[in-house]
C-alpha cells in the first residue's frame, strides 16, 4: 500500500494503556503506514467494562501517561472522550462520538489487539460497530488466529471482511509483565518511553503495599 495517507482515514487506538509501552506504539505506527491513515488517535478507556475483576490503574495517571508516549510524533493524538464519560467505556458509544465528529465520508479504523479481537462478538452491539467503522487486529509472531476464523460466520455478512491483521512483532511486550516488573523491582527500561518509566517511578505506580495490592491502582 502507498505510503501517502489518504484525508478521511483515521485510526481510533483504543486500550487501558496500563501503562502504554512500545509494542503500543508500533502498533500504532505500523497501522497507520499499512492503512495510510491520516492520524491515530489513542483512546486510554474509563471503566473498562471487560477488566470488572481486577483494578485498573486511575483513569488520569493512563492518560498522562499516554500524552507523554505520544507527544513526539505528529501524526498521533489523545482523545478523553472514554476517560470523561460515565459509565462503563463501550467501544460503539466510542466509534459513535467519533462518527458524530468527523462525519459519515471518514473512514474509521478500531485498532487493537487480536486477543480483544477474539471476544467481537461479545462486545456490545457488534452488528452496529461493524457498520460504523472496521478493525484493524495486530498479532503477535506465532499467534494463532483459528478462534476468529472459526467466528466470522457468526458476524454480520457486511462485517466479515472488515476485520484486516497485521502482525507486529513488539507486542510480544505486555503492560501486565511490565507492571509485574516493577512489583518485583525488575527493569522495565527499553520496554517503553522513558517519559512513561520516570512517571512510573515518580507517581510509584504499580509497587504493592503491605496488603499485597498495588499502589494507586
Amino acid at each position: 500500500m502507498n505510503f501517502v495517507t489518504r484525508p478521511g482515514r483515521v485510526g481510533i487506538m483504543g486500550g487501558t494503556f496500563d501503562p502504554i509501552h512500545y509494542g503500543h506504539l508500533v502498533t500504532a505506527e505500523a497501522a497507520r503506514w499499512e492503512f495510510a491513515l491520516e492520524k491515530v488517535i489513542f483512546v486510554p478507556s474509563g471503566r473498562p467494562p471487560h477488566k470488572k475483576d481486577y483494578p485498573v490503574t486511575d483513569a488520569e495517571y493512563r492518560y498522562q501517561m499516554t500524552l507523554l508516549a505520544t507527544a513526539s510524533n505528529p501524526y498521533f493524538e489523545v482523545s478523553r472522550c472514554e476517560i470523561d464519560r460515565e459509565g462503563f467505556s463501550y467501544t460503539v458509544e466510542t466509534v459513535a462520538e467519533f462518527r458524530r465528529e468527523y462525519g459519515p465520508e471518514v473512514q474509521l479504523y478500531f485498532i487493537t489487539g487480536a486477543d480483544a479481537i477474539l471476544e467481537i462478538l461479545t462486545w456490545k452491539d457488534v452488528d452496529r460497530l461493524l457498520r460504523e467503522c472496521q478493525f484493524i487486529a495486530a498479532t503477535r509472531p506465532g499467534f494463532h488466529l483459528n478462534r476468529l476464523e472459526e467466528s466470522r460466520p457468526q458476524l454480520p455478512v457486511e462485517g466479515r471482511h472488515r476485520i484486516h491483521l497485521i502482525e507486529v512483532p513488539a507486542l510480544a511486550i505486555s503492560s501486565t509483565d511490565i507492571r509485574w516488573r516493577v512489583k518485583n523491582k525488575k527493569p522495565i527500561k527499553y520496554l517503553l518511553p522513558e517519559a512513561v518509566e520516570e512517571y512510573i517511578r515518580s507517581r510509584g505506580l504499580y509497587r504493592p503495599r503491605l496488603d499485597g495490592v498495588y499502589e494507586k491502582g
